[in-house]
């Protein structure tokens, strides 16, 4: 399949790479009916995590859902790209906020289990597990961890160690007909890139490895052709 390249507004084909963007599937059912107060938006439902929804939210821990527990709920699932949205403590919601506590755990010795290698100079290291990402020099952090999206259940980043073969700072996916701007590609069609969606948002990308804008450009800036990249764990759900 060829690669279509903006350029001056008309889009230019160019070699023949694969290429996979994170792409967001069909929102699950929302469980539980909504009440009068709560609105059709808002799930009545007693989720399968209800206590330990309430208690990272710092909520009254007593596993039944109220408007205001449904309230914090929608608004934790908002700010996160969390679909639907509705309030409902189920498995995507609490296994997002055990994600989230073991990064900011990983704080800034990521590699502390020493599972990314530290023999092979520059390497971006790629956690699944924890969804985190960053670039190392020997043991030295040189910028991370932050916050990655990885492919979802059936599209999952392929694991192990791989090298950098192209890059393409505005790149066209003709595979999904999206922009992946700063892609950097290590694995047939996967490729560290930016999206504008959350790195929380389910279910996940289609085999990339998505990026804030600010830490694709960066990583852009620091990585070049032939540097490594280690890719190990397995993403929460998959």
């Amino acid at each position: 399949m060829g690669i279509l390249k903006k350029t001056g507004g008309i889009r230019t084909r160019r070699g023949a790479v694969l290429s996979v963007a994170g792409l967001v599937a069909a929102p699950a059912l929302v469980l539980g009916t909504g009440t009068s107060a709560q609105a059709a938006s808002c799930s009545a439902g007693t989720g399968p995590y209800q206590k330990q929804v309430e208690k990272y939210l710092k909520r009254p821990v007593d596993g039944r859902q109220s408007t205001a527990d449904c309230t914090a709920i929608r608004s934790f699932q908002a700010s996160k790209g969390i679909t639907p949205a509705a309030g409902y403590a189920g498995p995507v919601t609490w296994r997002t906020m055990k994600t989230i506590t073991a990064q900011k755990a990983a704080g800034k010795n990521p590699n502390a289990a020493k599972n990314c290698p530290t023999n092979k100079g520059r390497i971006a290291c790629v956690d699944l597990t924890r969804q985190l990402s960053w670039i190392q020099d020997g043991a030295k952090l040189k910028y991370g961890p932050v916050p990655v999206r990885t492919g979802r259940n059936g599209a999952e980043t392929r694991t192990g160690s791989k090298k950098i073969y192209w890059r393409n700072i505005d790149h066209w996916s003709t595979l999904y007909d999206v922009s992946m701007p700063y892609a950097q590609f290590f694995d047939g069609g996967q490729a560290f890139h930016s999206v504008t969606k959350s790195m929380y948002n389910n279910p996940g990308s289609a085999g990339c490895v998505n990026m804030r804008p600010a830490d694709a450009k960066a990583y852009w800036k620091l990585l070049k052709n032939n540097d490594d990249v280690f890719v190990y764990g397995r993403k929460p759900g998959t």
